[in-house]
């Protein structure tokens, strides 16, 4: 049995999900694995994150066995298989790449992410919006910039980055003047909204800037923490003051490493 071989993963995967195999696996549905899609693709982000090829090796493979458990479940199903996944992935691939597979020229990545908008909107039903198709299910931040995306690439965007700083000034001081919750949730909102802007322009992932700066906060105040347990020290007794200065002393001890 060749593990390295793709036919042998799929063969693995069939198995389980046939009578005899495991009771597990065999009564899972589409339903039933939408956790652990989510859980798995989490991750491999922590694995890309830290730095850990091995890691991310796993956890690619574990994402893997998560999309062949639902082609497997639909093939019993006669809806489709592995094979017709990978068919309309390929066709998509090719026909939104003819910089790469045809004789269309582009300058750079930002054309091509035009391009990569525009053929997939040839693609769909004449009445969608460009708007249309992000799941419901997807992380606000993710889906923020998503939408942003799709609105600039066909000219709805700021001329310049310092329009939308002006435009964070003025929903800042929007907030400042809310009088109700209601009010608040309203330009809390856009305030986010116009700093996932910026992070386009800047082209920074929003989601991944924010998930990187929760690493950070968690390290720096374990480290508090660590500091305190070694010094005999109640974390809830010390003053903000003293706080403040454990933060820079984590920040400082953590830059190092």
């Amino acid at each position: 049995m060749d593990l390295k071989d793709f036919e042998t993963f799929r063969q693995i995967i069939a198995k389980l999900r046939a009578p005899g195999g495991c009771p597990w696996d065999r009564k899972q549905t589409h339903s039933t694995l939408k956790p652990y899609v989510i859980e798995e693709t989490y991750e491999v982000l922590q694995a890309i994150d830290e730095g850990n090829r091995d890691k991310l090796c796993e956890e690619l493979g574990d994402l893997l066995l998560q999309i062949l458990l639902h082609a497997q479940i639909a093939s019993e199903e006669g809806t489709f298989d592995i094979s017709d996944v990978i068919q309309k992935i390929s066709k998509k691939i090719i026909h939104r790449h003819p910089h790469v597979f045809g004789k269309v020229k582009v300058s750079g990545a930002k054309e091509v992410s035009a391009q990569w908008q525009r053929l997939k909107r040839e693609e769909e039903e004449e009445g969608i919006s460009i708007l249309d198709g992000l799941p419901k299910s997807m992380p606000a931040l993710v889906s923020c910039q998503a939408l942003q995306h799709r609105a600039a690439n066909v000219g709805f965007d700021w001329k310049e980055i310092d329009g939308i700083l002006e435009k964070i000034n003025e929903e800042l001081e929007e907030l400042r003047e809310a009088k109700s919750q209601r009010q608040r949730v309203h330009e809390f909102g856009d305030i986010i909204f116009a700093l996932a802007n910026v992070a386009r322009w800047l082209d920074v992932d929003l989601e991944e800037a924010l998930r990187l700066a929760n690493n950070r906060f968690y390290k720096r105040f374990s480290h508090m923490e660590g500091v305190c347990r070694r010094r005999g020290i109640a974390i809830h007794k010390l003053s903000l003051e003293e706080l403040d200065a454990l933060w820079e002393e984590a920040k400082e001890e953590l830059s190092k490493s």
